[in-house]
Order: structure tokens, then sequence, then C-alpha cells
């Protein structure tokens, strides 16, 4: 008995199920990117019940790609997710922070301590060189300048690690913690000594000391209790007064509502 003729899928269907899979994946990324920016520049406010329908719309993605952005924001902390009730804004808590700067702090103190052990010397190079070109005129410049220069020299330290799972957390827990970050060094207050602590982390690196350096890098990401209240009384003062601002009616030139 002859076996049945192999058939085979429409061509139509080969043709189409690449690009269709693809458009679909782009889709999911560019919700992630969008929402993961609200979420980090606190465009949503803490506590806030998500709603789909309306970032579906202001995005003009559907709602599948919406809710794998927001399934893999609540995987990385950004939200949480209730059953029954859907994805909320996480909240801001003294607690919550101190907890993502331990995370921090153990997470470089051992990039550090790798970066010792595995790191070629003209590896440390690079993080000299990195230093000593931004070193002068650091604290400066604006606030956003200073925070990205801070973020790539600490990003360098777990890069040099060798270990790229650590450079997924640690981009993670800052895009966490940049809001607040972004306060602290506005108000230029939280650590006078930033410059001679940069300095001194690059040293202990040359000399390959992992104990001073992770000395160093734990009191430099340290954050006290009282710091944490203070950029948390602000944080929730810009959140709040922007919500405020952004849905107070704007009155026109005539001076009617607009």
């Amino acid at each position: 008995m002859k076996n049945p003729p192999e058939t085979n899928p429409p061509v139509a269907l080969v043709e189409t199920a690449e690009p269709e899979t693809r458009r679909s994946a782009d889709s999911s990324e560019r919700a992630y990117n969008a929402i993961r920016k609200l979420l980090v520049e606190f465009h949503l406010k803490p506590e806030e019940r998500i709603n789909e329908m309306r970032l579906a719309k202001s995005l003009s993605i559907s709602r599948t790609p919406i809710r794998e952005a927001l399934n893999r924001l609540a995987s990385e902390g950004f939200v949480s997710l209730t059953p029954n009730r859907g994805f909320f804004v996480r909240s801001l808590s003294t607690e919550g922070l101190i907890d993502l700067y331990e995370l921090r702090s153990i997470i470089e103190c051992a990039a550090f301590r790798l970066m010792c052990e595995r790191a070629a010397d003209e590896d440390i190079g690079r993080l000299r060189a990195y230093w000593a070109n931004i070193v002068e005129g650091y604290r400066d410049q604006p606030p956003d300048d200073i925070l990205a220069e801070d973020e790539g020299f600490h990003v360098l330290i777990a890069e040099l690690s060798g270990n790229p799972e650590i450079v997924s957390q640690l981009h993670a827990i800052n895009a966490r913690i940049r809001f607040i970050r972004r306060i602290q060094i506005e108000h230029r207050s939280h650590d006078n000594n930033l410059v001679a602590s940069h300095s001194a982390i690059v040293d202990a690196a040359t000399k390959r000391d992992a104990e001073e350096g992770t000395e160093l890098l734990r009191k430099h990401i340290e954050l006290t209790v009282s710091a944490t209240q203070e950029a948390l009384k602000d944080a929730l003062l810009r959140v709040y007064s922007r919500a405020d601002t952004s849905t107070r009616p704007r009155r026109s030139r005539t001076g009617s509502v607009a």
C-alpha cells in the first residue's frame, strides 16, 4: 500500500508566519520600552492601578503586547500583579528603597571582586581611562549628566567582572532607583566626597585590592534611612504635583477654560 502523498502548508502561510511573529515581538518590545519609561519617570503614580485599555489606546498598540509587556515588567519588579484586580504601579517606601540599595551593594561588591580576579590589566586600564576622562568638572554638570556618567562607571565595573548576568541585574536595579538618585544628585548633599570616592575605587582596582575596593563601594552606595526619607518626601511631592498640574484645566488667553 502506497503512503499518502506529503502535504505542504500553503505557501502564503510559510511566507507570512515569520513576519507576523516578528511584528508581534516588535509590538511587545515597543510596549515594554514605552511603559517602562512611564514607570521609571513616575508618569504613572505609585500604587495606581494600570488601565491596560487606556495604555493600548495611547500607545496605539493592541492589548496582547501590552499584557506581555506588563508581565515582563512585573517579573522585573516595576509593577505588581494582583489576581482578579490587575497590574499596579510599585509603591514608594523607605523600606523598599533601602532593600534595592542593599541589593545594589551586594551585586556591585561581588562584581568588584570578580573584576580583581578576572580582568586583564588593559581592562583595568579602561576603568582608569573612563574616570580620568570625566573627573574634571564632574560635579559641575547638570544632574542628568552626573547620573549617566556615574551609572556608566559602575556598569563598567560590572562588565569587567566577566559575568553578563551581573550587568543585567545592575541595569534593572539602576532603572528602579534612577528617579530617586536623580533627586539626590540635584540636592548635591548626598555625597560631598563623590569624586574622591570614585578615585579611591579606581586606585583599589588598579592594585586589585578586593577588600579595600568592596569596602569603598559599600560606603559609596550605602543609603541611610534619613537620606531615604528625605528623598522620598521630595519624590512624592514631585510625582503628585506633576499629576495635579497635568489634570488641572488649562485656561486660554481669553481667560476661559481650555
